[in-house]
């Protein structure tokens, strides 16, 4: 009983420490549990069309734990549009953190498969690719070529693409996609709890002019040494060395006992490279004492440039919406979180798709391995068919060619019966 009493003040320990070192706040977390559905809007946006996809809620065909469920697009060929509300949230001197996870379970061939984060107010049920949004985040895929990570963030309503290309996961696998950006404009992105990139909005979009640009008009100055290597003012010709031939003659060749001089004249031996001749001469090299590097350059402050301590804000963000087209459909959204506290999410990923990684995998591999199983079948199949119909012409052709042979026996032999038939008239 004493030993159960502490083993019960220690787990309340450890969560109450646990609880103590996170200070920071979430503003929105999905893990799509019964009723989701109260908590997001599908937009009727293409249902006019008969274009509008839906969601369904599933933990897709393979999952490491069929009851950890997200949201997946249905039927194909569809544009799929829902969002949820969320407590508004202003990221001024704070840090914001936008996190969820993925599984393009389908051959998704061509599609998108990232998610939006909304300010201002917006018609839920007209959510649409025109609805104005601060940040768009996650994979969009399209072939062999186009295997794209979007990191689009909105300044003054303008939208805004990351210069750097990067790449997304394209298993079929879930995958963790989470993108930071602190009060410094500094920003982190990344894949299943891996920083993958990171960097500065002011270097790595082109919100604002360059802090610095090159002066073309600069010129390089006159005394500005830039050999690295010199000749040695102080090496010397060796004496004779321009007297030194290229080739000699071939001390082992013989003249042949054919050679006859009146009609082949003077026999000469042949040239061969001379081993000791260098080619011409050149002083050796040293490093240059007054060497200052290869010139570049040099970079000014760019008067263009207005500095905005606000970039990294965005208007207050209220909504988090999925808006995609796919030409499959089948990718399975979960985990959506929206906080301040890098840490925290860091936690939720291990907790949710560190948890179920490795049996989610077993699963992928079983079903891959009943699917090649049955393509194998289905070829063996289509094999056994392929035979018999081949069988089935072969006796046919046969049949054929024994009626044709009937009949060219059957027109040989009849000239011979209707003589046969005349003879006996007479």
């Amino acid at each position: 009983m004493e030993s159960a009493c502490s083993f019960l003040l220690l787990l309340i320990l450890l969560v109450f420490s646990h609880l103590s070192c996170f200070n920071g706040e979430v503003i929105f977390e999905e893990r799509f549990d019964d009723g989701w559905e109260s908590r997001w809007v599908k937009s009727d946006w293409k249902r006019s069309e008969g274009t509008a996809g839906s969601f369904k809620h599933t933990a897709g065909k393979w999952a490491g734990d069929p009851d950890d469920k997200g949201i997946q697009t249905y039927p194909d060929a569809r544009h799929y549009a829902i969002s949820a509300k969320i407590p508004e949230f202003n990221n001024k001197d704070r840090t914001l953190v936008l996190q969820y996870s993925i599984k393009l379970e389908q051959d998704i061939e061509c599609g998108g498969g990232y998610i939006k984060l909304l300010s201002g107010y917006v018609n839920q049920k007209k959510f649409s690719a025109d609805t104005p949004y601060s940040v768009m985040f996650g994979p969009d895929i399209c072939g062999t070529d186009k295997k794209k990570l979007h990191v689009i963030i909105s300044y003054q309503g303008q939208n805004y693409p990351i210069k750097k290309d990067l790449t997304c996961e394209t298993d079929k696998l879930t995958h963790v996609y989470t993108l930071i950006i602190r009060p410094d404009a500094s920003y982190s992105i990344l894949i299943d709890n891996r920083e993958r990139e990171y960097g500065s909005l002011y270097t790595d979009w082109d919100i604002l002019p360059p802090r610095k640009i090159k002066d073309f008009k600069a010129k390089k100055p006159k005394d500005w040494d830039d050999r690295e290597y010199i000749d040695d003012p102080d090496a010397t010709k060796p004496e004779g060395y321009d007297y030194i031939p290229a080739e000699i003659p071939d001390p082992k060749a013989k003249k042949p006992d054919d050679w006859d001089e009146e009609d082949d004249g003077i026999w000469k031996a042949p040239k061969i490279p001379n081993p000791a001749y260098k080619g011409p001469w050149k002083a050796k090299k040293i490093k240059n004492p007054n060497y200052k590097g290869k010139w570049k350059t040099p970079w000014v402050d760019n008067p263009e440039f207005e500095d905005d301590p606000n970039l990294y804000v965005f208007k207050p963000l209220k909504y988090v919406g999925i808006e995609v087209w796919q030409v499959k459909a089948g990718s399975v959204y979960d985990n959506v979180l929206v906080c301040d506290d890098p840490e925290y999410a860091q936690e939720v990923a291990e907790e949710t798709w560190g948890r179920n990684r490795e049996m989610e995998k077993e699963a992928f591999e079983e079903a891959e391995k009943k699917r090649r199983a049955e393509e194998e079948e289905e070829a063996e199949r289509a094999r056994q068919e392929g035979e018999r119909r081949r069988r089935d012409r072969d006796r046919d052709r046969r049949y054929h060619d024994k009626d044709r042979m009937r009949e060219r026996l059957r027109r040989r032999h009849r000239p011979h019966d209707d003589y046969d038939d005349y003879h006996d008239e007479l």
